[in-house]
């Protein structure tokens, strides 16, 4: 009798393997195909500080992934919005060990040949810029690509884009994007390192974590345009991510449109992955955002 139960044990083990494995091996499939696909998220704002209508297009968290021979299929969907400006909001690569800036070099020289480029670094360009002793020169390289090929690189920086338009791009320092960080941005941070907000502007403020709207809002941005948490990496029902980069689980704000006191922010779930190699209910995404002006 004990022989039996436990035959019947061990064959029920080994079902629940052999579903589990088949589960696995049908997700990594899915993953497989949603990593290769790519999708356009349309959203519109108004605003009475806009003088005309403009459409912009964020790319955000790129990391080195192709899509298309010279990112053929990424331009063309691009092309396919008709943007005033292409906005990038980093992670345009990935820098480990390793890094590498050709890719990035040679997708932002081919935008420029038909839009006006802004680039806002994110942790990973942060790495170039900052850690001399691991990546050598290769921060200052880049830098003096994207000034030569007319990319208007904006760290800690403003620019007037258009005549309503005011771009501002953080430099979010490495204490905000530790595993399971809880700290928390003020206004102040914002103002220390970009000064105040323009108020006879719409001003737009590319940060590229989600994680501080608040701050964001508290500061004047009237949209920020953000990505980092990567969707999420699976979107479970009712948009909840299951997990981000820094190690958070099951957040809200990990794609899409929120508001915080009449401010509003986008965040994009971006076009790659990097360690953890997986997207679940969660394609790349490019964001195509139309301002348009209020009252008319």
């Amino acid at each position: 009798m004990r022989k039996e139960n436990g035959l019947r044990t061990k064959r029920a083990w080994l079902k629940i393997a052999a579903l589990a494995g088949v589960g696995g091996a049908l997700a990594w499939a899915e993953s497989e195909r949603e990593r290769n696909s790519l999708t356009i998220a349309h959203y519109t704002v108004t605003s009475h500080k806009l003088k005309g209508d403009r459409t912009l297009v964020f790319l955000s968290d790129l990391h080195d992934c192709r899509f298309g021979e010279k990112q053929k299929r990424l331009l063309a969907a691009i092309e396919s919005v008709q943007p005033d400006a292409v906005l990038i909001g980093g992670d345009m690569m990935t820098v480990k060990k390793k890094a590498e800036i050709r890719s990035t070099c040679a997708l932002c020289r081919q935008l420029t040949e038909r839009w006006p480029v802004c680039y806002a670094e994110g942790n990973h360009e942060a790495r170039l810029f900052r850690d001399r002793k691991h990546y050598g020169t290769l921060g200052a390289e880049l830098k003096a690509a994207l000034f030569e090929m007319g990319v208007i690189l904006l760290r800690d920086r403003s620019a007037l884009l258009f005549r309503d338009l005011r771009v501002t791009g953080l430099c979010i320092t490495e204490n905000f994007y530790k595993k399971c960080s809880r700290e928390r941005m003020k206004k102040a941070y914002l103002d220390a390192h970009v000064g105040r907000a323009d108020s006879g502007h719409f001003q737009l403020l590319l940060a590229h974590s989600p994680a501080f709207h608040e701050a964001y809002a508290a500061w004047g941005a009237d949209l920020t345009l953000s990505g980092h948490f990567h969707g999420g990496t699976i979107c479970l029902p009712g948009g909840i991510g299951l997990m981000t980069p820094q190690i958070g689980f099951f957040q809200k704000n990990v794609r899409g449109i929120h508001e915080r006191w009449g401010k509003l922010m986008i965040v994009s779930p971006g076009l790659g992955t990097h360690s953890v190699n997986v997207r679940i209910n969660n394609r790349p995404q490019i964001v195509a955002v139309h301002l348009k002006r209020a009252g008319v």
